[in-house]
C-alpha cells in the first residue's frame, strides 16, 4: 500500500504550447513509461503536488496513481521546476515492475550528530559530503532513507561508502558499476577558522615580541 495517492487525468494536447496553457490552468503536465507499457501522459492539480511535495518520503516511495479510475503503481522519476518560481514544470513517473530492480536517490539521515565523539569531546564538527545515495533495489524492498549513526566518528575519521550498512536487499548503484567504495559519505574535523584562530599569537604574546624587538634597539 501507498502512502501516496496522485489523482490524475489522460492528456491528448501534447506540445510545448499545450503544457503552457496547462501550467497556466493551474496544471502539471507528466507522463507515465516503463513496464513495458506504452507511455501515458496526464495532467493534475499543481496544489496536490505541491503538498505532496512537502513531505520529504514522497520522492522516495512507492506512489499510487489514480488515472481516469484506475490506479497504478509507480516513482517518482524525475521532476522539472521553474528556474525562478515555485512552480513544478513537468513530472516523470516510472511504473513498477515488481520482478525487476529500481534505480532511485534516497535521502541519507545521519543519527546521532550530537553525541558523535569527535564533536562532543574533541570538538570537531560534521562535514556531509553527501545528502543522498543511489541505490538499486526491487520495488517490495524500497527504503524510505538510509541510515548513518554518526554517535562514535572520532575526530579526523571519515565514513566511506564502504562503511554504510545497507537494508536487505538493496544495494549502492555505484559499486555495482565499479564505483569507487572509499569515496567520502561524511567526516569530523576541526574547522579551518578555529586552527586559524588557535594558530594565530595572542595580544599578550605579540605585546612581548614587540617589546624584546624594542629592547634590543
Amino acid at each position: 500500500m501507498s502512502d501516496f495517492t496522485i489523482v490524475a487525468e489522460k492528456r491528448d494536447d501534447l506540445g510545448k504550447g499545450a503544457s503552457r496553457r496547462l501550467r497556466h490552468a493551474g496544471l502539471v503536465p507528466g507522463i507515465i513509461y516503463g513496464a513495458g507499457k506504452e507511455p501515458v501522459s496526464f495532467q493534475m492539480k499543481h496544489t496536490d503536488i505541491e503538498k505532496s511535495l512537502l513531505n520529504e518520503a514522497f520522492y522516495s516511495s512507492i506512489l499510487a496513481i489514480t488515472l481516469d479510475g484506475k490506479e497504478e503503481s509507480v516513482v517518482l522519476k524525475d521532476m522539472q521546476r521553474h528556474p525562478a518560481k515555485s512552480k513544478i514544470m513537468h513530472l516523470d513517473l516510472l511504473r513498477i515492475d515488481k520482478t525487476h530492480k529500481l534505480t532511485m536517490t534516497i535521502p541519507l539521515h545521519f543519527l546521532n550528530e550530537e553525541i558523535c565523539i569527535g564533536v562532543k569531546q574533541d570538538g570537531g564538527s560534521i562535514n556531509h559530503h553527501m545528502n543522498d545515495l543511489e541505490i538499486s533495489c526491487l520495488a517490495s524492498d524500497l527504503p524510505e532513507y538510509i541510515e548513518i549513526d554518526m554517535a562514535a566518528i572520532e575526530l579526523d575519521q571519515t565514513v566511506h561508502l564502504s562503511d554504510l550498512t545497507m537494508p536487505k536487499g538493496v544495494e549502492i548503484n555505484a559499486l555495482l558499476h565499479g564505483g569507487d567504495e572509499s569515496l567520502p559519505v561524511a567526516s569530523v574535523h576541526i574547522r579551518k577558522a578555529a586552527k586559524v584562530e588557535e594558530d594565530a599569537p595572542t595580544a599578550a604574546e605579540t605585546d612581548t615580541e614587540e617589546g624584546t624587538e624594542g629592547e634590543g634597539e
